[in-house]
């Protein structure tokens, strides 16, 4: 019997899922691969004291910078937070808690607790002010940091393709942190710019596996913001 996950919107792909208080992870880089749609859905809920694991926290009206302005968030899981003067604000106000991250680090806590592992050792960070409190260990002669495997109530992210089953497929760079943390939450929506049918899509090709997905919402439009323009000075 074929599954269909697919919803009319993003209120709709959302309903019942949010909760003040939760932990949600957000797909991206940047302003890329990022859930726009979904994350205005959440604004619009208007559920608070969100706990948000993403790499960083889009620019000002744009991704999470909605949520930020709204004052949805209470604390960031994230590795760069550089663009949005809204986050930097909250933060230096003491409104915003902040846990810091390197990129790579952050990514292995994700893809951690999608595999199940409550915790691993890496060496970055060792030495540092990352280690502050947490469990160290020497391994070949080499200082390692413990760090937690993260995992989420809910996954948002964005995808490129996908099929009624929930079968996915991202374009290029837009990859990113989605693929992880479609594992590590315990409900994943998706938004897809194409629908295809079943069947259509290679399995070869998949990147994410449908039993990783709950719900999906299509997109009749996709808006690509660029975060920092940048052209060649002309000579």
């Amino acid at each position: 019997m074929a599954v269909n996950k697919i919803y009319p919107d993003a209120t709709a792909a959302l309903a019942g899922l949010l909760r003040d208080g939760m932990t949600l992870m957000s797909g991206g880089f940047g302003l890329c691969g990022i859930p726009a749609v979904l994350i205005e859905a959440i604004r619009d809920s208007g559920v608070k004291d969100l706990t948000v694991i993403s790499n960083n926290a889009g620019i000002d009206d744009v991704g999470l910078g909605h949520l930020l302005r709204t004052r949805q968030i209470r604390k960031m899981i994230s590795s760069y937070v550089g663009e949005n003067a809204t986050f930097a604000r909250q933060y230096l106000a003491g409104e915003l808690e902040i846990e810091f991250n390197p990129q790579g680090t952050l990514a292995e806590r994700i893809r951690a607790g999608g595999a199940g592992i409550p915790a691993f050792y890496t060496a970055t960070g060792a030495g540092t002010q990352i280690a502050e409190g947490k469990e160290t260990k020497e391994f070949d002669g080499r200082q390692y940091v413990m760090e937690r495997g993260l995992t989420a109530d809910l996954a948002v992210i964005h995808a490129w393709k996908a099929d009624p089953e929930g079968n996915l497929i991202y374009r290029k760079t837009a990859r990113n942190f989605n693929p992880i943390m479609a594992t590590a939450a315990r409900t994943t929506v998706a938004q897809v710019e194409e629908l295809v049918a079943p069947g259509q899509i290679d399995p070869d090709h998949i990147v994410t596996p449908g039993i990783f997905v709950d719900r999906i919402v299509p997109l009749a439009t996709v808006e690509k913001r660029i975060e920092q323009r940048t052209v060649r000075k002309r000579f």
